[in-house]
């Protein structure tokens, strides 16, 4: 994007915000929510203008306490805290970047009354290397049920090595109406995102121990560090249109005056919901490498083309889904809502080029080894329900069951469900919560057949089966969360050594227990999050078995206008077997050559606010080549970034 059009959008969106802006104005407060993709139940959620760790917005890696990256802003990264783990998307290119990605969970409705605009601006490095990323959100009510909004998200990060930039340009518009009888909630979502693929560095003693590979010479330019890949680049478009509606049958609840006896006002109650959502997504990945010297070396395999590579894989899936629900709360027997809904998913991959098996191209190529089709086609069908009770302070709970019927997915099952309770001890509220689920689902198209000019499988997986039970234990009055879970897996499948879908058929045995303990004593806070981890099978699902994050920090108002957050903060994860990435399927993969972790990344920083506007100074990575371990790869032969002052503001505009 060319920088003076963004820089000018910026301006006079500010303008308009800030031209607007009234004084004293009385309005009823703002709020927020996120909601169910099948369903569309909202879940109520805050307002994101928080200037506490407002910092951790510019940190690559703030994705976990144990977060694995090939080390730029914006680039590709797994969480290792296995707990906090996603599973695999349907296409698999875009589970790398699910951080930086939209996704319907986590997109944010809002109903703000009057208009709300909210710019924000990152940025740092030198103009080799810097970092910038600007965001843009509007929402505005036409009245008090009808919504409209937009927003635009945009990183451009040249990366602390060559060949490293990410660029990543989101926009979405959406709107929604909250009536009596009638709701909708919608969004049209577009994404571009491209990412120089360097393949790590060549010789990891450039940052380890740069005077053996500089005859003695310590200082190290990061930029003329030799890199394996110098032409490649990875690119992902996605555009995503969800629309989520509900029909409420219910009745009118009157209020009458106690005196005269006539109606004052009314209040609709629903009872029964009957709920359609259409969500159409499509979604291109493309791999492409001009080198062709490079694309040969770095790659164990080339199936299609010695020249250089130039993928690309495309998947679109189209989903309805129908429900009906029974609304909780409508009656004073009615203790509990049930939903019940079947959804019908058209999914399409389609792949560059068709091969046959045994085929060979031109001298000097793999032989292809399987039949994989150009264009794949699946209609899916799948039916389920839910019980859940939401209201009230003593107990609540949820279950679900979803079942395969037909399309290649029968058999496939996933039910879950979670308590809790809640008392007062100490002035505060505790909180005990107990969860469980079992699933038996099918992997994904593309882990079963896949065509490229590095890779070619054609697998024939059995169901993955998962199950999972914990507990959680809130204690406010001392700041103390416990989470303890364990969970088995059977057929696992997963990237093996050679970056090739796999399954392993024995039980694999997790445990995880998390504990989140926070200290405060009048201006002074000590906040710590410590997770311990294992693994039965290290080799196939690697993970470190002790993660921590620790933040010190001062909290203060200056001259009673100014809230101040001073600080420094802290991660840490031991040592393992790391995940390794691949640039052309841009999936992370076991390997047992090189050991990450045991090192410290360290970040000082400052987080203000002044009235609407809220903005920070950060020193990332403060204490690299100085203390805390030089060996700073999250994944091998990729560094993260070196120290670096960075800096961000965020205006909230109420018009």
């Amino acid at each position: 994007m060319n920088k003076t059009l963004l820089k000018t959008a910026i301006a006079l969106a500010a303008l308009c915000a800030m031209s607007a802006q009234g004084k004293g104005v009385k309005v009823e407060p703002s709020y927020a929510w996120t909601i169910d993709p099948l369903l569309g139940d909202r879940t109520e959620c805050d307002i994101d203008t928080s200037f506490v760790n407002y910092h951790l917005h510019a940190v690559p890696t703030s994705g976990s306490h144990a977060w694995t990256t090939t080390g730029n802003y914006g680039s590709p990264g797994i969480d290792m805290v296995y707990w906090d783990r996603e599973d695999i998307d349907e296409f698999f290119f875009e589970y790398g970047l699910k951080r930086w990605l939209h996704s319907t969970d986590k997109h944010v409705f809002y109903n703000t009354r009057i208009p709300m605009t909210i710019v924000s601006h990152t940025t740092g490095g030198n103009k080799y290397s810097n970092q910038d990323r600007t965001m843009i959100d509007f929402s505005g009510n036409v009245n008090k049920s009808l919504q409209l909004a937009a927003g635009m998200d945009y990183i451009y990060s040249k990366g602390s090595y060559e060949n490293q930039a990410d660029k990543n340009f989101k926009w979405n518009i959406g709107g929604s109406y909250i009536g009596d009888r009638w709701e909708c909630q919608t969004f049209f979502h577009h994404y571009a995102f491209t990412t120089k693929e360097n393949g790590g560095i060549t010789d990891d003693r450039y940052i380890t121990n740069p005077a053996e590979v500089q005859g003695g010479e310590t200082k190290v330019d990061n930029k003329t560090i030799p890199i394996r890949l110098s032409s490649a680049e990875s690119n992902l478009q996605s555009s995503h249109f969800y629309m989520n509606n509900r029909y409420k049958v219910g009745f009118y609840r009157y209020q009458r005056d106690s005196v005269t006896d006539t109606i004052v006002g009314k209040t609709y109650i629903p009872v029964t919901s009957f709920i359609w959502t259409l969500d159409y997504k499509n979604t291109r990945h493309r791999f492409t490498n001009k080198n062709a010297t490079e694309d040969m070396t770095y790659f164990d395999n080339t199936y299609l083309t010695l020249g250089g590579t130039a993928d690309t894989t495309r998947c679109m899936t189209l989903t309805n889904t129908l429900g009906v629900a029974m609304l909780e709360g409508f009656s004073k027997w009615a203790k509990f809502g049930l939903s019940a809904y079947a959804y019908h998913q058209l999914y399409r991959q389609t792949m560059r080029t068709a091969v046959e098996e045994g085929t060979v191209i031109a001298e000097g190529l793999k032989p292809i080894p399987a039949t994989v089709p150009r264009v794949s086609t699946e209609n899916r069908f799948y039916v389920g329900a839910r019980l859940s009770k939401v209201q009230g302070s003593l107990l609540h709970y949820s279950a679900s069951a979803e079942f395969g019927v037909a399309g290649g997915v029968e058999g496939d099952i996933a039910v879950d469900g979670d308590i809790d309770t809640q008392f007062k001890l100490l002035g505060d509220t505790v909180t005990v919560r107990g969860y469980g689920s079992f699933s038996r689902l099918s992997p994904s198209s593309l882990q079963g057949q896949l065509a490229t000019n590095h890779f070619i499988w054609s697998n024939d997986f059995n169901p993955v089966t998962k199950f999972r039970v914990g507990g959680e234990l809130d204690l406010p009055f001392s700041g103390t969360n416990i989470n303890v879970g364990t969970e088995t897996l059977k057929n696992y499948v997963y990237f093996n050594n050679q970056n090739l879908p796999d399954q392993h058929g024995p039980a694999i045995n997790v445990f995880s227990a998390t504990l989140t303990q926070n200290f405060a004593y009048r201006a002074l806070h000590w906040d710590n999050k410590i997770t311990y981890q294992t693994s039965s099978n290290q080799s196939v699902l690697p993970l470190p078995k002790l993660a921590l994050y620790s933040n010190l920090y001062a909290q203060f108002r200056v001259a009673r206008v100014l809230d101040t957050q001073i600080g420094v903060d802290c991660n840490y994860y031991t040592s393992y077997y790391a995940y390794r990435y691949n640039p052309a399927t841009m999936t992370f993969h076991t390997q047992d050559e090189v050991k990450c972790g045991n090192f410290m990344y360290m970040n000082l920083y400052a987080n203000f606010r002044l009235k609407r506007a809220r903005f920070f100074v950060v020193y990332t990575h403060a204490n690299g080549k100085l203390f805390g371990g030089d060996n700073y790869f999250s994944t091998p032969h990729y560094p993260l970034n070196p120290r670096r002052l960075q800096i961000g503001v965020s205006v909230d505009f109420i018009n």
